[in-house]
């Protein structure tokens, strides 16, 4: 084996030096309250070409076949009536998620992408297709091509980026920061913000959550749906309480949490997230907030780490 070289500036490790969490300093949100929940929504284009990203039904021969007609068609449901349950929860609410979308979304399912646009959702890249970025031959190409056609439905560059899968190959920062991009969702290594080194200018590493999430949680686990919520209301209570003490862990904190239209937006789950919405609003100690505002707040604090 290949002994790895550890002096490579594109390691993860180097990009990001450690630093305990006890050793960070405190942070205040904006009106004082103790936890920044960031919710992301996560829209995909699954090509019926290639090999289904996730599958609910296992293919009759234990092989995979193509085109997988059944795996298609629960994600397309989750665009054609999941998503408009996710919209309609979250207008009632008055909270503004952040949609993590493929840029290929804009093209296929337009009507999709303008709906969010309009009712001010943050737009976050999530490549162009649902294919890991390993196996992008030109990545530049492939981020230039997601935030264009992003930018053709809000008119605006969207400020972060979520890797298809949360995959990244080691160069992957430094090809977000050379696009201008501000922040990223793949690096799931703290309750607050972070900065990564690149080639060009940081990026700031957001909480988001590969447990509070409903991919592996309900569709690779397959916990019963009130899991969601009860982990979700348990986590924010922690973090609460943390925050708001005199403790080394004391500060405000970030919890992200991940919902998918295929997995979440169905009748038998939506009451999930209606429930954890409502139940996230009635505390007085939380702030609802964007991918962008979350940034912003970091940049102000001054932190270093």
């Amino acid at each position: 084996m290949t002994e790895p070289d550890f002096s490579d500036p594109r390691r993860p490790e180097r990009r990001l030096a450690y630093r305990a969490a006890i050793d960070r300093p405190r942070l205040v949100l904006p009106g004082g309250k103790h936890v920044a929940i960031w919710p992301v929504v996560n829209v995909e284009h699954w090509l019926i070409d290639n090999p289904m990203p996730r599958q609910i039904l296992v293919a009759p021969t234990g092989a995979p076949l193509l085109p997988d007609l059944a795996n298609w068609g629960w994600h397309e449901y989750g665009m054609r009536v999941g998503f408009w349950r996710f919209l309609a929860a979250f207008v009632a609410r008055g909270i503004r998620p952040t949609l993590s979308i493929n840029g290929s979304v804009c093209e296929a399912y337009p009507h999709v992408a303008q709906a969010a646009h309009a009712a001010g959702w943050e737009f976050m890249g999530h490549g162009f297709h649902q294919v890991p970025t390993h196996r992008i031959t030109d990545e530049p190409a492939m981020i230039a091509r997601t935030l264009a056609a992003i930018r053709a439905v809000t008119g605006a560059t969207p400020r972060g980026w979520l890797g298809p899968g949360l995959t990244e190959t080691l160069d992957t920062p430094d090809h977000l920061a050379a696009a201008g991009l501000d922040y990223v969702g793949d690096w799931v290594v703290d309750d607050r913000p972070c900065r990564i080194a690149t080639a060009t200018h940081p990026l700031i590493a957001l909480p988001y959550s590969v447990e509070l999430n409903d991919i592996p949680l309900l569709a690779i686990q397959h916990h019963r749906a009130d899991e969601f919520v009860d982990r979700a209301l348990t986590q924010v209570a922690r973090l609460a309480a943390e925050a708001a003490g005199d403790g080394p862990l004391g500060g405000a904190k970030v919890m992200g949490f991940a919902i998918h239209p295929y997995i979440t937006g169905v009748p038998h789950r939506i009451g999930l997230l209606e429930r954890l919405l409502d139940a996230l609003r009635a505390r007085d100690d939380v702030w609802f907030a964007q991918g962008g505002d979350l940034v912003d707040w970091y940049r102000e604090t001054g932190d270093e780490a």
